[in-house]
């Protein structure tokens, strides 16, 4: 058992007897207490990018207890301040935190880009275009990072949202995608979204531990190069920083212009998308949802 508590007091381990009977179980606190009016019983909750999994067995006032179900053999150590994912709760939280609206003032003045995460609905696009609206004629371009379930189920109102301002694109944020949608689902979430942003004209960045173990350890998996390679597809490539960067950035380039003679985007001819037909368009976007239909299809 973990519980987790509204409050931000230290974590601590759970205590035993002399016989090794669990006395009290292990807690932790939560930054964003707000979430506990929205997670429910049976519901599933991950933690550190996936690394430790649960299901919430019971809500209270001001604790939530979850069952952990997931994790390495050997068991696994969860660290302050790591991710808390919950792909099946229905969570109200706002993509902009009053933080974010405050920094924007200095963003909109000085940034190329503005990266929106966590971005869910046309809602939240609609928010940070309406902010960056009121301070000033200079608009950065807009980036929609998908990471979780809802977001990706919501994603053509957000491009038709979007599309709106003058230049904007798509970060597929492979790292919470996987965790909210399932690893085992990853691969065919990730290809949708290339392809809905292809037919949307809209360029995209391939995210999330691209290269990462050359580029923090000096030797990359084979599994990472294979990675590298799909990502010749979007418009640009995230890499992490790391001591050997500079070589992760030269072995990038290799890969990607080697590819360049293989692949020309996403010119397979593959099913149809099954994204293209999740959820109705609001009526101010529906006539620009049913062309962009119409051509996933």
């Amino acid at each position: 058992m973990l519980i987790l508590t509204r409050n931000l007091q230290p974590g601590r381990p759970r205590t035993c007897d002399s016989g090794g009977k669990i006395l009290t179980p292990a807690a932790i606190g939560c930054t964003i207490p707000e979430v506990f009016d929205d997670v429910r019983a049976g519901e599933a909750i991950w933690f550190d990018d996936g690394k430790i999994g649960g299901i919430v067995e019971k809500v209270e006032d001001t604790r939530v207890l979850v069952r952990i179900t997931r994790t390495r053999l050997r068991g696994e150590k969860l660290r302050g301040d790591k991710g808390i994912n919950l792909p099946e709760s229905a969570l109200h939280l706002s993509a902009m935190t009053a933080k974010d609206i405050e920094d924007l003032s200095f963003v909109a003045r000085q940034a190329d880009v503005v990266e929106l995460s966590f971005a869910n609905t046309a809602q939240d696009v609609e928010l940070l275009q309406q902010h960056l609206a009121r301070l000033g004629n200079r608009q950065p371009a807009l980036v929609l990072k998908i990471e979780t379930r809802r977001g990706f189920e919501h994603l053509p109102d957000m491009l038709l949202t979007a599309m709106r301002a003058p230049c904007c694109g798509v970060m597929i944020a492979r790292g919470d995608l996987a965790v909210e949608s399932g690893f085992e689902r990853l691969a065919e979430v990730q290809e949708e979204i290339l392809w809905i942003c292809e037919a949307a004209h809209v360029p995209v960045i391939w995210a999330t531990q691209v290269l990462e173990t050359l580029a923090r350890e000096g030797m990359p998996s084979r599994a990472e190069i294979t990675d590298a390679a799909m990502g010749e597809r979007a418009e640009c490539v995230m890499l992490n920083k790391g001591p050997h960067i500079i070589e992760a950035l030269r072995v990038l380039d290799d890969i990607l212009q080697r590819m360049q003679s293989h692949h020309t985007k996403n010119s397979s001819m593959l099913r149809e998308l099954r994204l293209a037909h999740t959820l109705p368009a609001k009526p101010e976007v529906a006539a620009d949802r049913g062309k962009l239909d119409e051509k996933l299809s």
